[in-house]
């Protein structure tokens, strides 16, 4: 089995695309076999920035108080509380975004996405169930409201950062926009999908 394995467009973002030349490779989330996969983590600046500044302030907030015995602030929560906002906002914030992906598959049966770990399992659609694909530019906070797992107007969003993203339009009627960072190898995957039906 070829394999040809690209890592595209490394700047300010983690993305990993894994896509075939001609026969299908490998496995995917659930044993179809994977014509493209790609991984995308929210790496974007402001966002790191305001995670750190807070989760410093907390850090800073917890050790005056905690540890050399100085109220923090001009109304200091209880110690109780503290310790309660420095796991949350201080360590699961944090490791919480370091873990959260959207991962995207284009397989031989159809298309899925999993924002891990808030998916378990992967949304999938087969071939059968999607009536158009198209590539297209969207605005994330105008027809969704942000990034993430998003209703919007045009439907549901799954995205991480940018604007270029895939329309599915299932034959029931529903939408569904998946962002990317690689939408060439994308709809490259796709139509070697479609057309091997």
């Amino acid at each position: 089995m070829y394999e040809d394995r690209a890592s595209c467009h490394f700047r300010h973002f983690r993305t990993w695309a894994i896509f075939a030349a001609g026969r299908s490779q490998g496995e995917g989330m659930t044993g179809r076999r994977v014509l493209f996969r790609e991984i995308q983590r929210f790496t974007q600046p402001w966002l790191w920035l305001l995670l750190g500044g807070s989760s410093l302030m907390i850090w800073y907030g917890a050790w005056r108080q905690l540890a050399m015995g100085q109220p923090f602030g001009s109304n200091p929560a209880p110690d109780g509380w503290l310790v309660v906002l420095l796991l949350v906002f201080g360590v699961g914030f944090p490791l919480f975004f370091l873990w959260l992906r959207l991962e995207t598959e284009v397989t031989t049966e159809g298309l899925g996405v999993r924002f891990f770990p808030l998916h378990l399992r992967r949304r999938a659609w087969n071939w059968d169930e999607i009536e158009v694909v198209e590539r297209r530019a969207y605005s994330p906070m105008l027809e969704y409201g942000g990034w993430g797992i998003r209703m919007g107007v045009r439907g549901w969003a799954y995205n991480v950062r940018g604007n270029d993203g895939v329309q599915l339009v299932l034959r029931s009627g529903e939408r569904i926009l998946i962002g990317t960072q690689d939408g060439d190898a994308l709809m490259a995957a796709v139509a070697r999908a479609r057309a091997a039906r």
